[in-house]
């Protein structure tokens, strides 16, 4: 059956994002790039180790001063829950309920679009507090870190936003089903680097 031929829910396979050959070569394109990123990610979070509040002088606000955790603590909700509903959007993807699915991936959008306004929040008052990316080693080494998730975020955002756009009045195929559980997967594992990096940074830092 040709990708973009229409579905019903009868025709529509117990697991459509593996139905054809470009979706299974979508999924080996999407594991190596992957494993390119945790290779990336963990350099970083070496580099942040080894540059923890390694600041000039004593003005300069060290970690366990400067991070707030009930803030982050939210932020962590608001990423840990957009990856449930993430979940229940591909839940329905695979059971062809295009309407539903859209739904949730559009909670998981607003979920994200928290997320990332706590932390531009949270970077703010750093910066007033004096810890900025120039400041030290430190602050360099932490905005890095955390800022570089946050591209990631603001990345897997707009993949997910432009797919419910491109595909709003198209609904499911298996051409675009693949599409979707990959941007899936991406979000999934932007959601497992930040319970690193709020166990390393935030939780570590506070305890000094």
């Amino acid at each position: 059956m040709h990708a973009e031929e229409k579905m019903t829910f009868e025709t529509w396979p117990a697991e459509p994002e593996r139905s054809t050959l470009e979706a299974k070569n979508k999924f080996v394109g999407f594991w190596l790039f992957l494993g390119g990123e945790t290779v990336l990610f963990a350099s970083l979070f070496a580099t942040y180790l080894a540059l923890k509040d390694k600041v000039p002088n004593t003005s300069q606000p060290l970690a366990k001063e400067l991070f707030e955790l009930p803030l982050t603590f939210v932020a962590t909700m608001l990423l840990l829950v957009s990856s449930i509903t993430s979940v229940y959007a591909m839940y329905h993807m695979k059971n062809f309920a295009f309407k539903k699915m859209m739904l949730w991936l559009g909670v998981t959008v607003l979920l994200g679009l928290g997320f990332l306004g706590s932390e531009v929040y949270e970077f703010t008052n750093y910066v007033h507090e004096g810890h900025k990316f120039t400041s030290s080693a430190f602050g360099s080494a932490f905005y890095t870190l955390v800022g570089f998730h946050g591209g990631h975020v603001a990345f897997g955002l707009c993949w997910i936003l432009t797919l419910m756009i491109r595909n709003s009045k198209r609904g499911l195929s298996l051409y675009n089903a693949p599409k979707f559980y990959v941007a899936s997967l991406y979000w999934h594992f932007i959601d497992v680097v930040w319970v690193f990096i709020f166990t390393v940074v935030y939780l570590m830092g506070m305890v000094g």
